[in-house]
């Protein structure tokens, strides 16, 4: 009875405009995709946005971005990495890493340290803060990709990051 009331109290033409709304939204064929769907790029693309919304959701609360949860993590795993071999490994422009670098060391996650081959390099290492932060960041991110790939097995994972390494190492 409510709805009607509702009803009743819309004029003619906002109840017309909702009746036509609903019954295009009902005669909308199914879209066919099949060409998009044989398409690697395409493929990737979604697979790649249905995992980064989740990501940044919940890398959020440790303030990393992206690109930041890379940087840290390369860094973390690879303590005295110097800016160069970043740039190389994550495929950086130089000047783009520059803020990062100050960015993470103004958090305290990072400090600079003299190269021990190399006097004219500096290397990155990550503080006991950089490494508590990345310890729980990286459990963060694979609880969300072992979620987000709950429908493959463990060895459907290991082929799928196989195959997608092929195709950019």
């Amino acid at each position: 009875m409510a709805t009607t009331a509702k009803t009743a109290t819309r004029s003619p033409a906002a109840r017309k405009s909702k009746k036509s709304t609903e019954a295009t939204t009902a005669a909308v064929d199914p879209i066919d995709t099949t060409y998009l769907q044989s398409l690697m790029g395409y493929n990737a693309r979604r697979a790649a946005l249905s995992i980064i919304e989740l990501f940044l959701e919940r890398l959020a609360p440790y303030g990393l971005k992206p690109v930041d949860f890379s940087v840290m993590s390369t860094i973390h795993h690879n303590p005295g990495v110097t800016s160069r071999q970043l740039c190389a490994a994550l495929n950086l422009l130089p000047p783009n890493l520059v803020g990062l670098i100050q960015s993470l060391e103004a958090r305290g996650l990072i400090e600079r340290k003299p190269h021990p081959h190399d006097g004219r390099a500096v290397g990155l290492h990550p503080t006991d803060q950089g490494i508590a932060l990345m310890q729980q960041a990286e459990q963060t991110a694979s609880d969300l990709e072992v979620e987000k790939t709950s429908r493959l097995t463990a060895a459907q994972r290991k082929t799928l990051l196989d195959l997608l390494q092929k195709i950019y190492l």
